[in-house]
Order: structure tokens, then C-alpha cells, then sequence
């Protein structure tokens, strides 16, 4: 019997084979080390080589020669980039966080498209929640699929799905006319300077301006935009259902054992960034006028502190939809499946050599077939879906679902995930919005307050729990109190935010009961001569007594001025019948009065967004830790399916609603209801605060009751342990006086 190793000659491209006696086995395998493609067999010389499978090869052809340089090797045996996992790792935590780029850049403009197209702020939380509808439609079936597509290229058509849908969403701005904010037309360019003033010659021209530009064409573009908005969030969340699930699950599958862990946390924290390019993605975008591709000859006179100002918003969803292809690109040529990574493969294979026992064969076979495990994984779903076809999986997932509800602690951690959920999914659409109106600054501002403040410090509580929890080795009733004491501490910051705001500033001619017709309250017979026309909007502000008006014509001035300043120009009206004076009184709302505690505002909503996302990790290792092995994939599917349906879909909905109702003047647009003008602050404050608020308290109660159940079950265990069985006793002796000594010594 002779030893024998086999290795490929790099001239012929043909295995060659070197014999050795007994004992020259070993060195003989010395002598071959260096060689990158040698296999030994301890086998007859006559015995012919096994030719590797396919899997075999990829591997030879993925391993690195000493010097570091691709050995002289046929084509497919080549070492190649997109043969390593740290490539892909590299690749798919850009993508994702491209991802996130564009999803989050919606809600970092919501406001500039309420105003740009008229929306109200309902219509805009249902379109910022959209894109969960496609997600939510087919996450489901990822589970099913699981390794049987080709996964990074399925990653890559979802990624140029997410890119179609970026493009689509800037289509309302092409095909919409260029953006009017004095309600004027190119053609009327002479009039635009008497478009707002008071015109005493001047029939009211109120519902026939209003409806001469209203036709059955202006109705059905403005219905095909809303339409084609709708249409691409839907793209947006189609295409996003495969990146995140089958690119975790490639990663884990081809990265080393040790090395999965380092990958994942490193595409979470890249992928973590994404929400707060977003917002710093519109601050950058909203500084821009909306038709900057196609300014009039005479320019603007607006500056970016004006109510009637819009951003360029479309932009930024372009600079997305780029980015996004980009990293889409790398997808298409990643394999099905690559070689297993090694690195550490060969000491953790010594190290278990020495601790770990050999197992034999028939000892693995044996127990693999357990009748307990076999059981088991007949309710797997995991184990079941490969085998399943798409209607058995359908039948199944029902019956698994009810299984993994009927948990206490899972459905409680989920419920109180819900309500966090439903506070961030709330915040992060409108609060840009509510800052601009409570505190008087711009978007763009309000954008950079949330990507510099919010956003960091939600990532470091989310990394401060994992700390917590890896540290200090937490189980799960500590777990529990630290969900508890995040939870309780937010809803104490939340608190102060009630009284940090003002009232709002007096407007002539609009009631600050909200629902209530607006009348004239201020100088009624100041502008009875003025001919005002109803759906003007071009707001001035008389600083000595803090009263605004909708228009100058409102406010009885009949002339106008602009004074050139560097880089901008800036507006004044004189001759105003309704001021004392009579002016000048320069154009744009009033200022605030409590504009100085937008940062002291800011800060209480970062640090309670920090506790509140220090619960996260904890709240995870409750359900990992409280469901069967089995069912903790499917608990986490159902967990995010849950989050999804329950929270990120009706919160921005239901947000967007109590914003409505705290309106007190609504624009119109050929007689429906357009976006809203004013809002009572008080009312707005308390109300989006207090929807803040309730989320908070409602996952408080449900850590509290993961709590009290976990010490019920805690001390029930305690009482076992100590309190011995007498039955039991008596069965244990009883079987111990049967046995025989040949047996007992055993």
C-alpha cells in the first residue's frame, strides 16, 4: 500500500500524480504544501483521483497562492473578487444603505410636496406608508424561495426596480407646468406686480380667476401625478423585499462560522447611516428652487424662509435612484453559491480536535433521527419550506402564525415594538413639518436638525443596548428591566415637550377655531374697496403688532417695492390702508415667537430617542431567547410582518390626520380642499406630541407586563426546585431497586 498525492501541473493543465512508500506520506505532503492545487490520499497508488465536484473546484479555484498573485491556473479555477464574501459584505452594505437613502428621502421632504401639489397632510402619510404595502405583500414568500433562486441577482433586479421607481418619482415634476406661487401665468409676467395688491378699479375677481384655470385636463393631470406617486412607493417597496432578507442570509451562509457576526454588524452599522444621508440629502436639496432646471428670464423673488417657498425635492429622489444603480451594478456577477470562507478554519478545526470528542457515524445518524426531533421539525416551517410547494406553504404559514402568537412574552414584545414603531414611523414623516410650523425655520433647517441630532443618537442607543446586553450578559428578566427603565425614561423626556412651543400669531380674517368658516376679525373696513381675490396666497407681516395677512390686498396696500440686496432681493409693500403708517411691511410670514426653543426641543426628542432605542437589542434577545429553536426565524419573520402591517403602514396615516384636524385655513384647488395655510399651534403641539406620547405609554404597559410575567414564571421555577416531587421520589427509588449491579455500575 502505497501513499499517494495528486497535483495539477501548471504546463499541461493535467493531474499528476506523486508516489510515496509508509511513512513518507508526511513528508511527501510537506514537499506538496506550497502547491495550491495538491490533494493526498492515504489510499492504493492504483486508485484513480476523485475528481472534485463542482463545489470542490470553486473552492480550489478561490484559494490565494503564498506570494499572493493568481497562479497560472485554467480560466474557471482563476481566483476572482466576486468569489470573496468581504466583497459582497462591502457591496451590499452600500446598496442598503443607498437603499435607505431613497426611502427615508420622502419623509425628509413631505412637506415640500404637500405644497407643491396640493396635498393634504393624510394623503401625504398614505403615500410616505405606501411602499410597506408592496413590501408587506411579499416578504412573506421570501422564506419560501429561500436558496432556491439565485440570490444575488434577484438582490440586483430589486435594486433596479428601486431605481425605476426613484426615476418614476421625479415624473410629476417634469410633466407638471413650472411651479406658480402668485398664481399668475407666464403670459400675465406685467401683471405679476399687481397680482396681490389692492385694486380699487378692479371688479372681485373671485370665482372666475379661480376657475379659469381649472379644467377637466388640469383634474386629471393632477390626478395622473398623485397616481404615478402612489405607483412608484409601491415600486419602492416591491423592489426592497429582497435585498435585506437574502443578503443576510448569503452572508451567513458562505462566511465563516466566527466571521458571520463581524459582517452583519458591519452592514447594520453602514445600513444604519442610511435614514440620516437622507435627511442631510434633503437639507442639501430643499435649499434649491424647485424649477432650477427651468427658472423664468426675470428670476425669483423668494428666499428659502418664505411659506410659499419649494425646494428642488425631485432631485434628490435622481442623486438616490444613482446611487442605488450604481451599487446594483457588482449583483449580476456574483455566483449562486461561492466557496465557504476558510480563514480560521484551520485552527478552529485544531481546537476542536483537541476539546471535542470524535462522533461517530452511526451515533450522528441516530440521532438525527430522534422521534422528538422529528416531531419538531414537522412544524418547522423552515425545515418544511423547501419541500413545500407554494400552495402548501400558503396553507401552513397560517397554522405556524397562530402557533407563534399564542406565545405570552412574543406577543407582548412584539405589541410593545408596534407602539415604538408607530412613534418613529409618526416622527420620522412629520416632524420636519412640525418644526417648520411650530418654530418658524425652514426645511432645510429642520431636515439638518433631525440628520445631525435624531438620527446619531438613535444609533447609539441601539448600539449602547447590544453593549449592555453582551457585557453585562443580561438574561431575560434583566432584559426585561432594561426594555422597562429605556421605556419609562423616554416617556419622561416626552413630557416637558408639551409646554416648549408658543401660540399662534394673529392672522387677519381667519378664525382660530379650527372647523369654524373664517370672517374678518381685525379692521373689517380697512379693504372693503379692494378687489382680493379668495384663493391668493402671498402672506405679510406687520412686526408692530404680530398681525399677518394673506395677502397685501388683505392688508389695503396698493403699491409695491424691491430693494436689490446682494445674492437676493427683498419685497415691500407700501400705502397699506390696514397698518398703522401704512407700511412699508416687508413679504413673509410672521416670525415665531419661541423660534429659540427649537434646539432645546431637539435635544429632549434625541435623547428620547436614544432610550427608546436602547430597548431594541433587549427586546430581540426576549423573543430569541423565549420562543423554541425552531420558531425563531419565523418569529422574526412574523415580527417584522407585524411591525409592518400594525405600525409603519396606518401610523403615518393616522398622524397625518390629526395634523388636518388642527388646520384653521385650507387653500383651494377648483373647489376641493388643498394644502393647508395655518394651523393652530397649540392644538398642533398637543396633538402630535400627545399621539407621541400614548405609543410611549402603550409599550411601556407591555414591558411592564413582560415583566411581571417573566418573575411569575422565575418564581414558579424557583418553587420546583425546591419543593421535590414525592411521586416522582418513589418512581426514581422504584426503578433504582430494579436495576441490576452490572448495570448500577455502569
Amino acid at each position: 500500500m502505497q501513499e499517494g498525492c495528486w497535483c495539477f501541473d501548471s504546463d499541461s493543465h493535467q493531474p499528476k500524480k506523486y508516489l510515496g512508500f509508509p511513512g513518507q506520506g508526511h513528508s511527501l505532503r510537506l514537499h506538496l504544501h506550497s502547491h495550491p492545487l495538491a490533494f493526498c490520499s492515504t489510499g492504493p497508488v492504483g486508485e484513480e483521483l476523485q475528481v472534485p465536484d463542482k463545489d470542490a473546484k470553486a473552492m480550489v479555484g478561490t484559494e490565494d497562492t503564498p506570494g499572493g498573485k493568481a497562479s497560472p491556473n485554467p480560466q474557471n479555477l482563476r481566483p476572482s473578487v466576486f468569489h470573496s464574501i468581504k466583497f459582497f459584505v462591502l457591496c451590499h452594505s452600500l446598496l442598503q444603505l443607498a437603499q435607505l437613502m431613497m426611502s427615508g428621502y420622502l419623509k425628509s421632504s413631505i412637506s415640500t410636496v404637500e405644497k407643491r401639489f396640493g396635498l393634504s397632510s393624510q394623503t401625504s402619510g398614505l403615500l410616505a406608508a405606501f411602499n410597506e404595502v408592496g413590501n408587506t405583500a411579499l416578504i412573506v414568500f421570501v422564506s419560501y424561495f429561500g436558496s432556491r433562486v439565485h440570490r444575488p441577482r434577484l438582490i440586483g433586479c430589486g435594486a433596479i426596480l428601486v431605481t425605476l421607481a426613484g426615476v418614476l418619482m421625479t415624473v410629476p415634476h417634469f410633466i407638471s407646468e413650472p411651479y406658480r406661487y402668485d398664481h399668475t401665468s407666464p403670459a400675465d409676467m406685467p401683471q405679476d406686480f399687481k397680482a396681490s395688491l389692492c385694486l380699487l378699479s378692479t371688479k372681485a375677481p373671485t370665482s372666475a380667476s379661480s376657475n379659469s384655470s381649472c379644467s377637466s385636463y388640469t383634474e386629471v393631470r393632477h390626478l395622473a401625478v398623485v397616481g404615478i406617486m402612489f405607483t412608484a412607493q409601491t415600486l419602492l417597496g416591491v423592489g426592497g423585499v429582497p435585498i435585506q432578507p437574502f443578503g443576510i442570509s448569503y452572508i451567513d451562509d458562505f462566511a465563516h462560522n466566527s466571521n458571520s457576526p463581524l459582517y452583519l454588524g458591519i452592514l447594520f452599522a453602514v445600513t444604519m447611516m442610511g435614514p440620516g444621508m437622507s435627511y442631510g440629502l434633503g437639507s442639501l436639496m430643499l435649499r434649491l428652487y424647485v424649477d432650477i432646471d427651468r427658472m423664468p428670464e426675470g428670476g425669483i423673488n423668494l428666499t428659502s424662509k418664505d411659506p410659499r417657498w419649494v425646494g428642488a425635492w425631485w432631485l434628490g429622489f435622481l442623486i438616490s435612484a444613482g446611487a442605488v444603480a450604481l451599487a446594483a451594478l457588482p449583483y449580476f456577477f456574483f455566483p449562486k453559491e461561492m466557496p465557504k470562507e476558510k480563514q480560521e478554519l484551520r485552527f478552529r478545526r485544531k481546537g476542536l480536535a483537541v476539546s471535542d470528542p470524535p462522533v461517530s457515524k452511526g451515533e450522528d445518524s441516530s440521532s438525527e433521527q430522534r422521534p422528538a426531533e422529528s416531531l419538531e421539525k414537522k412544524d418547522n416551517l423552515a425545515q418544511m419550506a423547501p419541500d413545500l410547494t407554494v400552495i402548501q406553504f400558503i396553507k401552513v404559514f397560517p397554522r405556524v402564525l397562530l402557533r407563534t402568537l399564542r406565545h405570552p412574552i412574543f406577543l407582548l414584545v412584539v405589541l410593545s415594538q408596534v407602539c415604538m414603531s408607530s412613534m418613529v414611523a409618526g416622527m420620522a414623516t412629520f416632524l420636519p413639518k412640525f418644526l417648520e410650523r411650530q418654530f418658524s425655520i425652514t426645511a432645510s433647517y429642520a431636515n439638518l436638525l433631525i440628520g445631525c441630532l435624531t438620527i446619531p443618537l438613535a444609533i447609539v442607543g441601539i448600539v449602547v443596548g447590544g453593549i449592555l446586553v453582551k457585557r453585562l450578559r443580561l438574561g431575560p428578566m434583566h432584559c426585561g428591566s432594561l426594555c422597562l427603565l429605556g421605556a419609562l425614561c423616554c416617556l419622561i423626556l416626552s413630557t416637558p415637550l408639551f409646554f416648549m412651543g408658543c401660540s399662534s400669531h394673529q392672522i387677519a380674517g381667519i378664525s382660530h377655531q379650527p372647523g369654524t368658516q373664517p370672517g374678518l376679525e381685525l379692521f373689517p373696513g380697512c379693504m372693503e374697496s379692494c378687489s382680493c381675490p379668495s384663493d391668493d396666497f402671498n402672506p405679510v407681516c406687520d412686526s408692530s403688532t404680530r398681525v399677518e395677512y394673506i395677502t397685501p390686498c388683505h392688508a389695503g396696500c396698493t403699491s409695491r417695492v424691491v430693494q436689490e440686496v446682494p445674492d437676493k432681493s427683498q419685497v415691500f409693500y407700501t400705502n397699506c390702508s390696514c397698518m398703522a403708517g401704512g407700511g412699508p411691511v416687508p413679504a413673509g410670514s410672521c416670525d415665531s415667537a419661541c423660534s429659540h426653543l427649537v434646539l432645546p426641543f431637539m435635544i429632549l426628542i434625541s435623547l428620547g430617542a436614544a432610550l427608546a432605542s436602547v430597548t431594541h437589542t433587549p427586546s430581540f434577545m426576549l423573543i430569541l431567547r423565549g420562543v423554541k429553536k425552531e420558531d425563531k426565524t419565523l418569529a422574526v419573520g412574523i415580527q417584522f410582518m407585524l411591525m409592518r402591517v400594525l405600525a409603519w403602514m396606518p401610523s403615518p396615516v393616522i398622524h397625518g390626520s390629526a395634523i388636518d384636524t388642527t388646520c384653521v385655513y385650507w387653500a383651494q384647488s377648483c373647489g376641493r380642499r388643498a394644502v393647508c395655510r395655518y394651523y393652530d399651534h397649540d392644538l398642533l403641539r398637543n396633538r402630535f406630541i400627545g399621539l407621541q406620547f400614548f405609543f410611549k405609554i402603550g409599550s411601556l404597559a407591555c414591558f411592564a407586563l413582560i415583566l411581571a410575567i417573566l418573575r411569575q414564571q422565575d418564581k414558579e421555577e424557583r418553587t420546583k426546585a425546591t419543593i421535590p416531587n414525592p411521586g416522582l421520589q418513589q418512581q426514581l427509588l422504584a426503578s433504582e431497586a430494579k436495576k441490576e449491579p452490572e448495570e448500577s455500575r455502569v
